[in-house]
């Protein structure tokens, strides 16, 4: 991507494009929901050290998913509030039936 990309409605196009590939969707949503439930329990419980936990279990699942799967550079090196708000807005709407599938390629044939 050549263009610097200024808005949140302007990045999301190319976050999904970057989340094609189905296995790697899927750990992004692992990961972000093991942040979430890490932050939740970490705050409840008062363990604060824990708190240390909630990128690493967002980011590896979604790194994983993106170096193996995809095999592309996760848009949170360069993007990292627009990526990190796209991962929550990408998860929301795959769970409500939302999420707009005509930026995804077509899997790649063997």
């Amino acid at each position: 991507m050549d263009k610097t990309i200024t808005s949140f409605a302007e990045f999301y196009p190319f976050y999904l494009n970057q989340h094609s590939n189905r296995v790697s969707r899927v750990l992004h949503y692992i990961g972000t929901t093991l942040s979430i439930l890490v932050l939740l329990f970490a705050l409840f419980n008062q363990q604060w050290l824990l708190l240390l936990l909630v990128p690493v279990a967002g980011y590896s699942f979604a790194w994983v998913g993106h170096f193996f799967f995809e095999k592309n550079k996760p848009a949170t090196l360069n993007y990292p509030a627009y990526s990190l708000a796209a991962d929550y807005v990408m998860v929301f709407e795959a769970l409500t039936g939302r999420l707009d599938h005509s930026h995804f390629s077509a899997p790649k044939k063997s």
